[in-house]
């Protein structure tokens, strides 16, 4: 019997204006147990395919879904969490207040010792009953980032939210993307880290002008084009010569 990935994207179009198309007939997988990286330039639909995901913007045409879920169902939404590439978290919130209503969401309520721990691990000791307006931007993505640790969704979607923040609070972070996925947990990393890529991914996905051009093990990608940069920047050659 096959069992249906976590994320199957299957001729997924869409444009904002019904003339430009942002994506163009995409076909894309996340399986159970993966770390998958999402790359692409500026503008090749990375974003709109996320927001699409979790019905943030209406699916025009093809189908998305989550754990056999068409992604606007009821059904499809505790089996992922979005962590955007802003940081607009409610301010008039304390941190513990947002942790305790991200589980609300999810049905699971907050393990107040485990935040406070991982609050401690990533720098922010003592920092659990203070307002989120009085955090930084990185005290922010790290805030982030422990409410997907914490409720450990079956797939977590990563928009950039590792940019801005600390380089021990990213090794953390890392150590804990490869701890889901020996628990058979998904992630889908959109960044333009790539050497991070490369130490945690299995696959790497490229869009460009909302068109998958690669989807491949990172491992082939380091072996044929010596690294997910190289493959990028060759991609980017032919284009320009075409």
């Amino acid at each position: 019997m096959n069992v249906p990935s976590l994320l199957e994207a299957r001729s997924v179009g869409f444009s904002y204006d019904g003339t430009v198309q942002v994506l163009r007939g995409v076909d894309l997988h996340v399986d159970e147990g993966e770390i998958v990286g999402l790359i692409g330039p500026n503008g090749s639909g990375k974003s709109t395919l996320i927001k699409l995901v979790f019905d943030l913007l209406h699916l025009k045409s093809g189908t998305l879904l989550l754990s056999g879920h068409h992604c606007q169902s009821a059904l499809a939404r505790p089996e992922a969490q979005y962590l955007a590439s802003n940081d607009h978290l409610p301010e008039f919130l304390r941190a513990r207040e947002y942790l305790t209503i991200i589980g609300d969401l999810y049905g699971r309520s907050l393990d107040v010792g485990a935040a406070r721990s991982f609050f401690e691990e990533y720098g922010m000791a003592g920092r659990l009953e203070d307002l989120i307006e009085d955090f930084s931007h990185g005290m922010r993505k790290k805030t982030q980032l422990i409410s997907a640790i914490l409720q450990r969704r079956p797939l977590t979607i990563i928009d950039e939210t590792v940019n801005g923040i600390d380089l021990e609070a990213q090794y953390l972070a890392e150590q804990e993307f490869v701890k889901m996925r020996s628990e058979g947990r998904s992630i889908l990393l959109c960044t333009h880290d790539f050497s991070m890529l490369e130490r945690v991914a299995d696959r790497v996905l490229f869009l460009d002008h909302g068109v998958v051009v690669a989807d491949a093990p990172v491992r082939d990608v380091v072996a044929s084009h010596r690294g997910i940069s190289q493959m990028v920047f060759d991609h980017l050659d032919d284009r320009r010569q075409r």
